[in-house]
């Protein structure tokens, strides 16, 4: 029996220490079949977004360790991972902590993110192709000395500096992109301000073509009322595309084929057949769509849950409203 990963969003620690995991690599061969310059793709939270996003990140980047992907999807699309499996420099930024907290606390949070990314990738100030004039924002950001100047250029040090150092274009992934707009979005003195350092952290990925081979983005819902966007015209939104129907959430097939022996387990602890059992389930958990045609997808968060506490609840529910809700 393997683990249950309620709550572990990390694709390595799950690989690593025996947890289930749910194979959606097939996201990978998606997206670089169907890639745009700028992709965004949104489903509520809990729904495996990060998990899918640090699986992009241990693929994609350079000195990943492959032995992660044995045995899954991908790993069967032998040409497609000699030619992109560890190749490229990655930027990962998730912005899931930065909501539900003062404008203040969110713009502090917002820093110490981006400060801890670039931390990660240090060893670039070491590099001799790393230009004095990059090199000069990037130490004082790391210093804790940084304005709101070097918020919004930050993503453009980052991406420049990793091309230079690697000669190879960057994978940006930012994930849950509009956190930080959540709570405010009807705050009539924060939202603008707000709103305002947000589009122009990520206005300059326009200035970072030269060094991006592509941008995902993950999110709740698109934003397009704010005009966070307003420079981007590249943006392809994936959310309602029928191949990615399936990327986050669990599907019955998954449940039953992947999950076979915990709904056993589930139905000896409820008292009651596998049959019974899974239609409980269904009349509790699935039942979600986000394109037509779709199969139905389970809420991941309540299932799992629901595997390892042996009862049913509302565990989605349970765990927090956003206010924007």
């Amino acid at each position: 029996m393997k683990k249950l990963p309620v709550g572990i969003d990390s694709f390595e620690k799950l690989r690593r220490e025996g947890f289930y995991y749910i194979d959606k690599t097939g996201l990978i061969r998606d997206l670089l079949n169907n890639w745009g310059e700028v992709n965004l793709f949104t489903r509520p939270r809990r729904f495996g977004k990060t998990l899918n996003m640090s699986m992009l990140k241990s693929f994609f980047e350079i000195g990943t360790d492959k032995s992660l992907f044995d045995g899954l999807a991908i790993s069967k699309e032998t040409a497609l991972c000699e030619a992109y499996m560890g190749k490229f420099p990655v930027i990962f930024i998730s912005l899931k902590g930065v909501d539900g907290l003062t404008f203040e606390d969110a713009y502090e949070r917002l820093r110490f993110i981006i400060r801890t990314e670039m931390s990660r990738l240090g060893f670039l100030l070491q590099s001799e192709r790393a230009k004095e004039e990059s090199k000069r924002p990037f130490e004082r950001f790391l210093n804790e000395q940084e304005t709101k100047t070097d918020v919004v250029g930050s993503l453009n040090i980052l991406s420049r500096l990793l091309y230079e150092h690697y000669g190879q274009k960057v994978l940006l992934l930012i994930d849950e992109y509009d956190a930080p707009l959540l709570d405010v979005v009807h705050e009539e003195k924060n939202l603008p301000v707000l709103r305002d350092i947000m589009r122009n952290f990520y206005s300059p990925l326009k200035a970072c073509d030269p060094y991006l081979r592509f941008v995902f983005l993950t999110g709740i819902t698109k934003f397009s009322q704010l005009s966070i966007f307003s420079e981007l015209n590249n943006i392809k939104n994936i959310s309602m595309l029928p191949e990615y129907a399936a990327i986050c959430g669990i599907t019955e097939e998954e449940m039953a084929t992947q999950m076979d022996e915990d709904l056993d387990i589930l139905a000896g602890r409820m008292g009651i057949s596998r049959e019974k059992t899974v239609q409980k389930l269904k009349d509790n958990y699935d039942g979600y769509h986000f394109t037509w045609p779709s199969p139905d997808i389970y809420n991941p968060f309540s299932l799992l849950n629901a595997f390892a506490d042996g009862r049913l609840d509302s565990y989605w529910f349970g765990s927090g409203t956003p206010t924007y809700l």
